[in-house]
């Protein structure tokens, strides 16, 4: 199950870094079935990769700071914007010139 907390400093959670080279701080999760909440922290000039994403799991994102464009959609998102996707939902490739900080929340595919 995913780890259950009440309310705590944020701050005091330590950043790492993910598979893909990105800061984060993961507030909650469930390894067991990649349920996750994380602030996810790009620096200034990351890309995700050069294909389209997808996955087997629900995602929300929030933009907290920064903007993020998405490299198919020729489209720029500002913090603010938010993102909900179903699983198998293509998106990205993305680039961040300015970096960004978003809210990100992953859960299992309901199948």
């Amino acid at each position: 199950m995913k780890t259950e907390h009440e309310f705590f400093a944020t701050g005091d959670v330590p950043w790492t870094v993910d598979d893909a080279g990105i800061s984060q701080r993961v507030l909650s999760q469930d390894p067991g079935d990649g349920t996750l909440t994380r602030v996810a922290r790009w620096a200034p000039g990351t890309v995700s990769g050069e294909d389209v994403i997808r996955h087997e799991y629900f995602e929300e994102v929030y933009l907290l700071e920064g903007s993020l464009t998405d490299l198919s959609l020729g489209q720029t998102f500002a913090s603010g914007d938010y993102a909900s996707r179903r699983p198998g939902m293509p998106h990205g490739p993305y680039r961040t010139d300015e970096g960004c900080t978003m809210l990100e929340i992953r859960y299992g595919s309901g199948r």
